[in-house]
C-alpha cells in the first residue's frame, strides 16, 4: 500500500460537493452500524477531543481536535486537528484529512440529509437561525441539495452578523436576506435549521405553523438547548443517531429529565430510517423536529467520501 497522503482543506474543497456528501452519508447507513467512542483530556481552556468509530467493511476512523478559546486573540483557530482514517482489511493509515473540512461537510450534511427524509418536499422556505460558520455551510447545503428551497432568510442575535453573511452570498435563483424578528420568521418558513451556541431555547412551539421541519444542530452539551418543551413534546421527534444523542445532549436529556418526553419519544434515527425502513414523517401537518447530534461515524462516512474523491480527482 502506498503511503499515506495527507489532504488539506484548500486541495480538496473544489473536488467535494454537497450532494455528494449528502449521499455518503445516506449510503453509510446501509452499512453494519457503528461503534462509537468519545475521549476528552484537559482543562477547559485548552482541551483535546478525539471521537472514534469503527464500520464494518469501512474501517476506523479518528477525528482528534484541540479547542483553545483563546487562540482568535493570538490570530489562531479555536479548533485545530486532523482526521486518520485507517483501512478494515489490516488497519494501515491510508488518510489524514483536515479536520475543518472533515466537521464543515458532515454538519451541514447530516441536516440535509435529515431534511430530504423528514422534511415536505414542497419546502420553499428556509430559516436559517445563527450567522456564524455553520450557517454558511448550511446556506450551501440546503440549496444545493433541495431545489425546492427558493426562499431563504437568516436570523442572528447580532443583526449586523446576519447581514454580513447574506451579503456575501448568492445561491442562484434563491431569494436571501437577512431578517430581525425571529417569530415572525420561523412561522413564515417551511424548513427551520438552528445553529447557535443558546443556552436556554430560543425557538419556541407555539411559532412553528404545521407541516414544518425543524433542524437542530448547536445544542451538543447537556447543559445547551435551543428548543422549549412545546416545541419538543409537540413533534415528530427523530434524531440522527439514537447513541449519540439520548442521554447526551441537553436538546433531549432536560426535557427526558423534566417528564416532558421520554426516550421511547424519539421515533427513529437514520440507520431505522434509512437502513430499516422506519416511517418518518407522520403526515403534511406535522412538525418534524431532528436532532443534529453529529458523531464519529458520520465523520468517518465523510472522510472515506473525501478521500474517495480525491483519489478519483487523481
Amino acid at each position: 500500500m502506498s503511503s499515506p497522503r495527507f489532504i488539506s482543506y484548500d486541495a480538496a474543497a473544489s473536488r467535494v460537493s454537497w450532494p455528494a456528501a449528502v449521499a455518503a452519508l445516506r449510503d453509510g447507513h446501509r452499512l453494519a452500524k457503528a461503534s462509537v467512542e468519545d475521549v476528552f483530556l484537559g482543562p477547559a481552556q485548552g482541551s483535546l477531543l478525539s471521537r472514534s468509530a469503527y464500520i464494518e467493511g469501512l474501517g476506523f476512523g479518528v477525528k482528534s481536535v484541540t479547542v483553545f478559546g483563546a487562540n482568535p486573540a493570538a490570530g489562531l483557530p479555536t479548533v485545530q486537528g486532523a482526521m486518520c482514517v485507517f483501512e478494515p482489511q489490516h488497519g494501515q493509515l491510508t488518510a489524514m484529512i483536515d479536520s475543518k473540512l472533515v466537521t464543515e461537510l458532515k454538519t451541514a450534511a447530516d441536516s440535509v440529509l435529515g431534511a430530504s427524509l423528514l422534511a415536505r418536499p414542497d419546502s420553499r422556505s428556509l430559516l436559517i437561525v445563527g450567522a456564524g460558520t455553520v450557517a454558511r455551510s448550511l446556506v450551501q447545503a440546503y440549496t444545493a441539495v433541495l431545489p425546492s428551497i427558493r426562499r431563504v432568510r437568516v436570523w442572528a442575535r447580532r443583526p449586523e452578523q446576519a447581514r454580513a453573511l447574506v451579503s456575501s452570498l448568492s445561491p442562484d435563483g434563491v431569494d436571501i436576506a437577512a431578517v430581525t424578528d425571529l417569530a415572525e420568521a420561523a412561522q413564515e418558513a417551511d424548513i427551520i435549521s438552528s445553529a447557535t451556541m443558546a443556552r436556554e431555547p430560543l425557538l419556541h412551539g407555539e411559532w412553528i405553523r404545521p407541516g414544518t421541519h425543524v433542524d437542530l444542530i448547536g445544542a451538543f452539551k447537556a447543559d445547551m438547548r435551543e428548543a422549549d418543551d412545546a416545541l419538543i413534546a409537540g413533534s415528530a421527534l427523530f434524531v440522527d443517531s439514537r447513541d449519540t444523542t439520548i442521554g447526551h445532549i441537553g436538546e433531549l436529556t432536560i426535557p427526558i429529565a423534566a417528564g416532558v418526553i421520554s426516550a421511547d419519544s424519539v421515533r427513529a434515527d437514520y440507520y431505522e430510517l434509512i437502513g430499516a425502513g422506519a416511517p418518518g414523517r407522520p403526515d403534511d401537518s406535522a412538525v418534524t423536529v431532528l436532532k443534529n447530534g453529529g458523531g464519529a461515524h458520520l465523520d468517518l462516512m465523510i472522510a472515506d467520501y473525501i478521500a474517495q474523491a480525491m483519489e478519483n480527482a487523481g
